[in-house]
């Protein structure tokens, strides 16, 4: 069997046709015990419903690593829920990791780069980060779902990210999926979801969603932005450099 799965680990596609319908603790158990067993990560915002993943992530292992970006722009709201979910689910290894502080002094100074050039704030709070902290991880774990917006329909369950394959357990999942799992099992939502807030990112680039809109419709509204950049890569490497980035490249 660990013949197998070394070979499956390097095709993406065939682990994706292979879990085609599986329920996403099935992916999870997988993916965490048998496809790269110690060397997976969650990445995870802490956000409008990232308390399913990670109960059901906890309930294969709690002890699995899971990544926080704390961008140091969060709403204190967020803070709040992580910690929250933190001490309910039982997790035992969430590192929060933020920007490189020479950084942010040199690119950042003022605190107000999110509103000259959101890309650049997005590259030195949240991609150069992950980009450090996935460092010895072979295998990442989403939320992310193919509902949430456009650029998301053809979302697959596994997907290689250069080197890297990453895994969308809940690729599948519509709404109502998320909040009869998070009423069966009683677990907390964010604050601000009952505010208009359904996708919920930094504080200074999220606004509350009007009905009709898409559930991101919120997140860096005006500029035509629709991602943070985290799950734009090639080869490995994420697409924009802080370099590129803080030079509007």
């Amino acid at each position: 069997m660990a013949g197998e799965v070394i070979s499956l680990a390097a095709h993406p596609k065939a682990l994706d046709r292979l879990f085609s319908g599986e329920p996403a603790r099935t992916v999870l158990d997988f993916a965490l015990r048998e496809l790269a067993p110690g060397r997976i990560a969650v990445v995870s915002s802490f956000g409008a419903d990232s308390a399913v993943l990670l109960h059901l992530v906890a309930s294969v292992d709690p002890a699995t690593p899971v990544i926080f970006l704390d961008t140091g722009k969060h709403f204190p709201e967020t803070l709040a829920h992580r910690d929250r979910l933190v001490a309910r689910l039982g997790l035992r290894d969430v590192r929060s990791v933020g920007p490189d502080p020479d950084a942010v002094r040199a690119i950042d100074p003022d605190g107000g780069l999110h509103a000259r050039t959101p890309d650049a704030c997005c590259a030195l709070r949240k991609s150069e980060p992950l980009e450090h902290a996935l460092d010895g991880f072979d295998v990442w774990i989403t939320g992310r779902k193919r509902y949430q917006a456009a650029s998301r329909h053809g979302l697959p369950l596994f997907e290689a990210d250069g080197a890297r394959i990453k895994v969308n357990p809940l690729a599948a999942w519509e709404a109502d999926d998320l909040a009869d799992h998070m009423a069966i099992h009683q677990l907390p939502a964010h604050s601000l979801v009952a505010r208009g807030y359904p996708s919920i990112g930094c504080a200074p680039c999220t606004s509350a969603v009007h009905t009709g809109e898409e559930l991101r419709a919120g997140r860096w509204r005006g500029t035509g932005k629709t991602e943070c950049g985290i799950h734009l890569s090639h080869n490995g490497r994420f697409l924009r450099t802080l370099t590129q980035a803080a030079a509007g490249q």
